[in-house]
């Protein structure tokens, strides 16, 4: 988000990037666009916006003035070129990987993941022919050794589970530029506020924006981040550089920076239709507007209570990146300047009738 030349802070952007006071009402906050469809100027109009020779609102399940808000203001906040907002980070997870991946494709992912993630990729995608492999992140090396000649891409999160470890950036993203292979971050526990992976070597971040984003436990959502920054016609990605015959012979590689969240807008998108309602997206963006604040209170108090509990008599250990005692604790002040997310782990003495003891 630029005027004038001038570049804007974080906290700016969070307040006003992608959005313009509305046209017709000179409404200043963001308005609800709650409609599923959209009046054509005539035949003509019609025909070009279905056929992608010009953009513009077709239909709610593909794109939404108010979602396009919520989409512009965290592209811009990351640093890509477009966003694609989605009705979960379960479903924007799935959207970015049927955008690379079909039947007889294979995946190298951290093992440190969400248990969803997990499930997703351990069970649902091999269904579909997508198998995974799973490899340790504190071994870099071992995502290049996993690799096949059906990799479509390397997956990991910024803050892994489930001990809070930092992802390797810098030797990973290495290994996917030499491969040819998007890196996919999922950065949820981070927020564009303490990382963002596009600027470590990632071409495409992902969000459950449902956690910090929207920060208030209204609305579940997720969003697609585009860097922008990935060649598709490298040879390992035909369904880019092959005409799209639903679009009279598009090829998707064609469309420069913003093929990928295009391709994953106008085809995977639009037969999936996990599409983010108007009203979610509305909820979103007014979580964004203190995402900085709450972060910075997150962070703290995250802090505070992971330093008491390493000195507490009745715990065991504690994962929690801001301490030195975290493996991780030097890339993390190095990846994440603004402090190692609110997420923490630990143990009590006395195994599971303990922990139940404490939690009951």
């Amino acid at each position: 988000m630029t005027t004038n030349g001038r570049t804007f802070g974080f906290n700016t952007r969070q307040l006003h990037a992608g959005q313009v006071p509305d046209p017709t009402t000179g409404s200043r906050a963001v308005p609800i666009y709650q409609t599923a469809s959209y009046q054509f100027n005539n035949t003509e109009h019609a025909a070009n916006l279905f056929a992608l020779k010009e953009f513009g609102n077709i239909y709610t399940r593909i794109m939404n003035p108010t979602t396009d808000v919520l989409e512009q203001r965290l592209a811009d906040l990351e640093g890509g070129v477009g966003a694609l907002a989605a009705s979960s980070g379960h479903a924007a997870q799935t959207l970015a990987i049927l955008t690379l991946c079909e039947a007889g494709d294979h995946i190298v992912s951290s093992s440190r993941l969400y248990g969803g993630t997990y499930n997703q990729f351990n069970y649902t995608f091999p269904r579909l022919g997508i198998d995974v492999t799973f490899v340790d992140p504190t071994n870099p090396e071992a995502f290049e050794d996993a690799i096949r000649p059906n990799t479509k891409l390397i997956y990991g999160e910024t803050l892994g589970n489930p001990d809070i470890s930092v992802f390797p950036f810098e030797e990973v993203s290495a290994i996917a530029k030499k491969n040819h292979l998007p890196l996919v971050i999922d950065n949820t526990f981070a927020t564009p506020y303490l990382c963002r992976p596009l600027e470590w070597g990632a071409n495409i971040v992902l969000h459950s924006t449902t956690k910090f984003i929207n920060g208030h436990g209204t609305s579940i959502g997720g969003i697609i981040i585009d860097g922008g920054n990935f060649d598709w016609t490298s040879g390992r990605f035909p369904n880019f550089t092959t005409p799209d015959p639903s679009y009279h012979g598009l090829v998707y590689a064609d469309l420069g920076a913003p093929a990928f969240i295009l391709k994953a807008r106008v085809q995977v998108l639009r037969d999936i239709g996990a599409s983010q309602s108007p009203f979610n997206s509305w909820l979103t963006v007014q979580g964004i507007e203190t995402l900085s604040l709450r972060l910075d209170r997150h962070v703290a108090n995250a802090q505070r209570v992971a330093e008491f509990l390493e000195n507490h008599p009745q715990v065991n250990w504690v994962c929690y990146p801001g301490l030195k005692s975290h493996n991780d604790y030097e890339r993390a002040r190095k990846i994440l300047p603004n402090g190692p997310g609110a997420i923490l782990g630990f143990g009590i003495k006395g195994g599971k009738e303990a922990g139940e003891k404490f939690i009951d």
